[in-house]
């Protein structure tokens, strides 16, 4: 009887690991390709494993003297896709730090490197 019920346990449990969710964790982003380029407004595309509350989350771009500006975002065409407004920038190295909320309500932070060149 109880190895019926502990296999009716573990039966259970596998049947619900496909509905939850996980943190938003960033798994692509377009400037591992496309470099960003001075003096004009640009778009990041980043990829999430997940869907991610826009209207909890927070982005910023982050420069020289560890000043932090909030970014325009909106949601891609794609489940878990991200479009972020850069403004212009000077020649330098940059950050884009973000707060995202994933869809189950996990909060995750992380920092993307880049370097805007001419």
């Amino acid at each position: 009887m109880k190895k019926l019920l502990l296999f009716s346990l573990l039966l259970l449990l596998e049947c619900q690991a496909p509905l939850v969710c996980a943190h938003a964790v960033v798994t692509d982003y377009s400037l591992k390709v496309t470099p960003l380029h001075t003096n004009h407004e640009s778009k990041v595309e980043l990829s999430f494993n997940s869907k991610v509350e826009l209207g909890l989350s927070q982005l910023f771009l982050v420069s020289k003297g560890d000043k932090h500006q909030l970014l325009p975002a909106v949601n891609g065409e794609k489940q878990g896709q991200i479009i972020v407004t850069v403004p212009p920038l000077a020649v330098g190295d940059y950050a884009i730090r973000l707060k995202v909320f994933a869809a189950d309500g996990h909060l995750t932070e992380d920092v993307i490197h880049f370097t805007a060149t001419p």
